[in-house]
């Protein structure tokens, strides 16, 4: 690779990181757990982008207190069986939760249509104040809104279910989302 392009690439990485942490700051979580999230998301992208024997473009890796949620499509149940041991051996993955689907890519029309109910819900949870927005990752893929993080309580997880449910365009909502109390929290690698 030219210099050219390994400037902008570990511009992106540092920008995405500097995101993470910023987000850490504003939830129930430590700064240290968005620390600790982004160095085992960035661990695995760099193992996927040394990795020929299988094509990962339409993964998307998603990280909170050591909870590593894979979604998209892979080609082969090979491809997702390799996948998800290889996030399983990432340094600071505590779980991880596999939900990618073997299929076909996620065409452009697909994702544009996901960006926008990710957008939409991103927005009704901003605008809510009975939801944290900093304790909840969002991801839609093929108008799936897979939820992951920690709730306050019961009534606050309702609350961002059923805003995910009421959501234009969405299917299904599937919540990998934990308590507070919850006693999974407490283990690191």
């Amino acid at each position: 690779m030219s210099p050219r392009f390994l400037s902008p690439l570990k511009t992106f990485i540092l920008l995405g990181a500097l995101m993470s942490l910023l987000t850490a700051c504003i939830t129930n979580r430590s700064f240290g757990d968005g620390v600790d999230d982004t160095g085992a998301d960035l661990n695995l992208k760099s193992v996927l982008l040394t990795d020929r024997n299988h094509d990962y473009a339409d993964i998307d890796i998603t990280v909170f207190e050591g909870r590593m949620l894979l979604t998209g499509t892979m080609p082969s149940d090979e491809g997702k069986a390799h996948l998800g041991n290889l996030a399983a051996n990432t340094e600071g993955v505590t779980e991880v939760i596999n939900e990618v689907v073997v299929g076909r890519k996620t065409s452009i029309g697909q994702s544009a249509e996901d960006v926008i109910i990710d957008e939409r819900l991103s927005a009704r949870f901003l605008a809510d104040r009975e939801v944290i927005r900093g304790n909840y990752k969002v991801v839609v893929s093929d108008n799936t809104v897979f939820l992951l993080g920690l709730a306050q309580n019961a009534e606050e997880l309702k609350r961002a279910t059923d805003w995910a449910r009421q959501t234009p365009g969405v299917k299904k909502v599937v919540s990998h989302v934990l308590y507070v109390g919850d006693n999974r929290r407490a283990i690191r690698k």
